[in-house]
């Protein structure tokens, strides 16, 4: 099970350990993104979440996909932003976890792109381990000035 994030994983985003849930790029295109995390046993959550028997956060599992979709941004052709900001989630929509993770597994992480309208991204992921689904959710990214916030 590889340890480190990938040089490309650590160009294009600015997470850094133990925040950074991407391990490599497996695939990008125009309009997608695939990724990988190995969900190593010595992460700081499973300590305290359901000890003695670890079941990864929902809540990490969806940052995986956001992530993920914050790498495939940072692709120039992906990209149309304004200099000087980033990507942030400005809603989650329909989230479905099909599957308890626990430390050990590799997760994959599908992100589309489905549409845009001015600087607001609405995406799609699929985050499986092996041939089991795990999550299922829609999204949104918008741009913003980091310290700016997100208007309503």
């Amino acid at each position: 099970m590889a340890s480190d994030p990938s040089a490309a994983v650590l160009a294009a985003l600015p997470h850094r350990p133990p925040f950074l849930f991407v391990d490599r790029i497996v695939e990008r295109t125009q309009s997608s993104i695939v990724t990988e995390w190995d969900v190593r046993p010595d992460l700081e959550c499973f300590r305290g979440h359901y000890p003695g028997h670890p079941v990864l956060p929902g809540v990490l599992i969806c940052e995986f996909a956001f992530q993920t979709a914050a790498i495939f941004f940072d692709d120039p052709r992906a990209k149309e932003a304004e200099p000087g900001s980033v990507p942030v989630v400005a809603r989650i929509e329909e989230a479905r976890f099909k599957k308890i993770v626990q430390p050990g597994e590799t997760l994959r992480a599908q992100v589309k792109l489905e549409d845009s309208l001015q600087n607001a991204r609405y995406l799609s992921a699929r985050v499986t381990s092996g041939d089991k689904l795990v999550l299922r959710s829609k999204f949104t990214v918008a741009w913003s000035r980091v310290g700016a916030g997100v208007s309503e």
